[in-house]
């Protein structure tokens, strides 16, 4: 057996917290509010700038989404304008035909960990601006993840987790949501670019 001349290389640095500057008004009330009155600073942090280059859009998108706090037990999406089809009988989301807006479950908002809800609410947003570019949120005829809607949003907060440093074991935890199988899970990591184990 040779012996090691060098020492081995340090291990690369895990962070499972959001970047600096993320900030969240957890004791906000349930109701409609604006979307920087409940994640305040979002627009000056870095991922906002990679997520709409375009300054204008990006004020535009930040002012005009709002957020809406719920007393439910769940996570977060962005409320659609009237309940699509595939939705009647398994499911009655809080509908918003007027403006964009991302829902969120007051226990989410005030418990779950912070890199959760930065990955949530970037996640979220990708749909408000995919939307807004006139893409279908929710194709009858494909699954979850074999939406390109999703693959985009997932991918996006991905690469954006990578950037700072939040490991595979994390992001295979944040990705294993509850309404997908484990086959379907495995298709997103693959999708997405996260390893199996």
């Amino acid at each position: 057996m040779a012996r090691r001349t060098h020492p081995a290389p340090p291990a690369p640095t895990v962070v499972e917290e959001p970047p600096k500057g993320f900030r969240i008004n957890r004791e906000i009330a349930v109701g409609r509010h604006p979307l920087l009155e409940v994640f305040p600073g979002l627009d000056k942090l870095g991922t906002a700038s990679r997520h709409e280059p375009n300054a204008a859009k990006r004020r535009q998108l930040h002012e005009e989404t709002c957020v809406e706090v719920v007393d439910e037990d769940m996570w977060m999406y962005v409320a659609p304008f009237e309940i699509p089809k595939s939705f009647r009988r398994r499911w009655e989301p809080v509908v918003s035909p007027e403006s964009d807006c991302i829902v969120v479950g007051q226990s989410h908002l005030r418990e779950s960990p912070a890199l959760i809800l930065f990955l949530d609410i970037f996640h979220e947003l990708r749909h408000v601006q995919q939307r807004k570019a006139g893409q279908e949120l929710w194709p009858e005829k494909l699954s979850y993840v074999e939406r390109p809607t999703e693959i985009d949003a997932y991918q996006f907060v991905v690469d954006e987790a990578r950037r700072f440093g939040v490991s595979d074991v994390t992001l295979r935890d944040y990705l294993k949501v509850e309404w997908i199988d484990d086959a379907e899970l495995g298709q997103l990591y693959e999708a997405v670019g996260v390893p199996v184990k």
